[in-house]
Parts: structure tokens; sequence; C-alpha cells
């Protein structure tokens, strides 16, 4: 996962997998509000998914709901940390989108 890499940038899955745990949600849920999301754009394999899952957790950007729960399904749900991080992504990818467009903006004839 290359978040937080010079100037903290999230990965599109990173960032996916943030915006799906808003309310409490499991693995099998994650890949289907992604694929939902992104109209099949993104589609996330299962290593993948719980490779980002293992280092979110690790980072405490996401913690298990009800870890006593003898379910199968684990659920997560994001931290304050997590929300931290998408509202920082959220404000880069804005500002490179309006970079973006006054510098295509700005050369069309």
């Amino acid at each position: 996962m290359r978040d937080t890499v010079k100037g903290g940038a999230l990965t599109e899955a990173t960032l996916y997998i943030l915006l799906s745990v808003y309310s409490p949600n499991h693995g099998y849920g994650i890949m289907q509000f992604i694929e939902k999301e992104t109209e099949g754009r993104l589609v996330l394999g299962a290593g993948t998914l719980y490779g980002a899952i293992n280092n979110l957790l690790k980072k405490k950007c996401i913690e298990p709901v009800n870890e006593d729960n003898t379910e199968r399904k684990k659920e997560y749900v994001i931290t304050e940390l997590g929300c931290e991080m998408v509202e920082s992504e959220i404000d880069r990818l804005s500002k490179l989108l309006l970079s973006a467009k006054n510098i295509v903006g700005g050369n069309k004839p």
C-alpha cells in the first residue's frame, strides 16, 4: 500500500476501502462497495483487499467491530485517524483537479 508516501497521497484502492467503512462493513461487503462505486472500474481481489485491511489496521486507520463476535465475518469501521486521512486526500484531490482544470482551460484556443 503506497499511502502516505511523499505528500500523503493514498492509492485509489486505499481511499475506497476507507470510504467503505464509514459504516461497519466486512471484506466481501467492502469489495462489493468498491465495485459498485467505481462502476466496475476497480475490482479488488481478496489478497489485495486483506493485505490493505491489515495495513490499515496496523496504522490504526480502521478497527474491528465487536472483536468478541464469534461470527465468521469480521467487520471493520473507520477511526478518527482514518477520517482525517480521507479528509486530507479529498483536499489534495480537489486542489489537483482545480489545478488541472486551470491548466487545461487556460490552454484552450
